[in-house]
């Protein structure tokens, strides 16, 4: 039992953190067609926000609390940025975005390493984070399961701002048709900041989860970033419950492959798994239906 529960309840909490991860993707890669090969380093972000909120909040079992809003400003003010000085100059030049955003990862993680260091620094985990409860044999950490009701809290926030506000139904009006959307007034311009903002911000969020489990690292970001492009493609472009299925399938299959093998040959098999069903299903679990269609 214990040779299932370890990676099963392992594989759900890095789910989780793919699926804070690939949220943000979901959105910039589903609505602007834009390979932000960046987003990792918001999640470096997010993270080097909680070690630094820790240097003035001291109270850990507070300081995590004041973090979670702080890094999804920071994060997303960030990918506000990059939008508005680079990405905004190549829409559909996809290509161009991929390596650019290339360019700006690797700017970030040096920027990263000439001010904190190589190393990393440690996060301290709340008092309330500190413990574990025992499943089948499993010492599951109250860390990962914080993990898991993040992720969900982030999925929930985002399906009610696309589903019952102004900007939701706008985003989701420019996914389905661009140029159908500013014909209707939509500022599409607006709404890809809009997103970018928000997407970068959820990212941040997961930076806080990812510090908790491994502290702060300037290379951080190279950790999650392929694997959440693995989840958005194969979960279907802008669509959400594909990218939660797909985050929490390969995170357990992951965990799955790295306990009878090495880690490093669990990306493999992971990543050869998702291309075989991309080959089966070219659009993902779900596709985008458009007016232009039907």
């Amino acid at each position: 039992m214990d040779a299932f529960t370890t990676p099963l309840l392992a594989g759900t909490a890095t789910g989780a953190l793919l699926l804070i991860a690939a949220l943000g993707l979901a959105l910039t890669f589903g609505q602007m067609g834009v390979i932000n090969m960046a987003h990792g380093e918001f999640l470096m972000a997010g993270a080097y926000t909680t070690f630094l909120t820790q240097q003035v909040v001291t109270n850990t079992d507070l300081s995590i609390l004041v973090a979670l809003p702080m890094a999804f400003l920071v994060a997303g003010a960030l990918g506000l940025l990059l939008e508005v000085a680079i990405i905004s100059w190549m829409y559909r030049r996809p290509l161009d975005t991929l390596l650019v955003t290339v360019g700006v990862s690797l700017l970030l993680q040096q920027l990263a390493k000439d001010i904190f260091g190589a190393q990393g620094d440690p996060v301290q985990t709340p008092g309330w984070l500190d413990g574990f409860i025992n499943v089948f044999g499993y010492h599951w950490p109250y860390r990962q399961m914080f993990t898991i009701l993040l992720a969900l809290a982030a999925l929930g926030a985002l399906g009610l701002l696309l589903k019952y506000t102004a900007y939701g139904r706008q985003i989701r009006a420019t996914v389905q048709n661009r140029d159908l959307a500013e014909t209707m007034g939509v500022s599409t311009r607006t709404i890809d900041r809009v997103t970018f903002f928000v997407g970068s911000g959820l990212a941040g969020v997961g930076g806080v989860a990812v510090s908790l489990i491994s502290g702060t690292n300037p290379n951080l970001g190279t950790t999650y970033i392929i694997s959440a492009f693995l989840v958005v493609v194969a979960g279907g472009l802008g669509q959400l419950k594909g990218t939660v299925i797909a985050a929490f399938a390969v995170g357990i299959v992951t965990a799955f492959f790295t306990d009878w093998f090495s880690s490093s040959m669990a990306q493999v098999f992971t990543f050869a798994l998702v291309v075989i069903f991309l080959q089966l299903k070219p659009q993902g679990l779900f596709t985008v239906r458009t007016r232009g269609l039907a």
